[in-house]
């Protein structure tokens, strides 16, 4: 063998090697949804249908279905958010749905938070929720209802209690999906107290 293949091998000092460009700060801001984004909020939610028992949905959702349930909540004036990178990509999306149909629960909704695998525990399920409350409460919206599987969603249960929802129920093996029995957690946020009674 070469005496060379016995030595070390040199490396530059750290003052000439070539520096990795620095990683790009996860960025997005949060927007009114348009009809426009809904290919990818559809494509958001479907991966959750096949892969995760988050929702209790089994068959994908159809672009149909999604503009019908998209176009009620716009003609209730209940928020529909998404949030987009700087690149105009749809990294999220949150939005509200009436509690019940009938008409004493108007004051009261159920959440809903999806986020794009990639743009998961970056902060930006936090940030979707408290726009989303915020945007609630400035529709005259009372009470959120979040109502989540109590398995494979620990971290949102969590950061809906950090924003002051609390736990009122749980429902057990109310829902079959990937061969297994699935309960849910039902949590509640009043979004204004003592407030005259509505009309």
């Amino acid at each position: 063998m070469l005496e060379e293949e016995y030595e070390p091998r040199r490396r530059l000092p750290p003052h000439l090697r070539r520096r990795e460009p620095p990683e790009a700060p996860f960025a997005f801001s949060i927007r009114d949804a348009t009809p426009a984004d809904l290919p990818d909020i559809r494509e958001i939610y479907n991966h959750y249908v096949a892969n995760s028992t988050v929702t209790f949905d089994e068959r994908p959702m159809t672009l149909r279905a999604l503009r019908s349930k998209f176009a009620h909540i716009a003609k209730l004036g209940f928020p529909f958010l998404v949030a987009e990178s700087p690149s105009g990509q749809i990294l999220g999306f949150a939005y509200v749905y009436p509690w019940r149909e009938k008409a004493a629960y108007r004051y009261t909704v159920e959440n809903s938070i999806y986020l794009r695998a990639a743009a998961t525990g970056k902060g930006l399920g936090t940030a979707l929720l408290g726009e989303l409350i915020e945007r609630c409460r400035a529709a005259g919206i009372r009470e959120i209802i979040a109502v989540i599987a109590d398995k494979g969603a620990e971290a949102s249960i969590a950061m809906h209690k950090a924003f002051g929802f609390r736990e009122i129920g749980h429902m057990g093996r109310v829902g079959y999906k990937f061969d297994r029995w699935l309960g849910t957690v039902l949590l509640q946020k009043s979004l204004k107290k003592r407030e005259p009674r509505p009309r």
